[in-house]
């Protein structure tokens, strides 16, 4: 899954360059998704000398887990790159200074290699929500019993009571016997 820049000719060209990689090829086992379907890697590339600019989208399908009621669902990922590729060199590191907007889209490429597998990893877990709901009015699980609350309806009590202010229910109990 390597892009070999060596391929690309001239000071300054423009390619478009589509991929298409089977799931196995990308999934990790440590993973906070599993890869459903093909992954497709389309993009355009500029260089200018020995800097390049990828400008795309990779699509898939994951399988994530609902933060609520922690069943499975299919989320379709259509997920936009605008990345700066420049050459890796040793001194890069240099003095300390801020961030600016601009270094948060550049990434470097060692060896005329770019890895376009961390690209897609890098990608997904970039499109990945926050916290992954199955749906928006998912009812999530009873918190007594641990009933799926979208499928059926628990028999407990959904009143439930802070114990933490369990010692001023007494003092107001002993104001009313009063």
């Amino acid at each position: 899954m390597q892009l070999n820049l060596k391929q690309i000719h001239g000071t300054r060209a423009h390619e478009h360059i589509s991929r298409h990689y089977e799931a196995s090829a990308l999934q990790a086992p440590d993973d906070a998704y599993t890869i459903k379907a093909p992954v497709n890697l389309t993009f355009d590339l500029e260089k200018d000398r020995d800097n390049y600019h990828l400008v795309g989208q990779a699509t898939t399908t994951l399988e994530l887990f609902c933060g609520r009621c922690l069943e499975s669902f299919s989320l379709p990922v259509r997920a936009p790159f605008d990345l700066r590729y420049l050459p890796h060199r040793e001194d890069a590191g240099g003095d300390e200074r801020e961030i600016e907007d601009d270094d948060l889209s550049t990434t470097y490429y060692d060896d005329e290699t770019i890895d376009l597998g961390q690209l897609i990893r890098e990608q997904l877990y970039l499109a990945l929500p926050m916290k992954p709901l199955c749906d928006e009015d998912c009812q999530g699980l009873c918190p007594a019993c641990g009933t799926n609350l979208n499928r059926e309806r628990c028999g407990c009590d959904p009143k439930w009571e802070d114990p933490r202010l369990a010692a001023l229910r007494t003092v107001i109990k002993k104001d009313s016997d009063a």
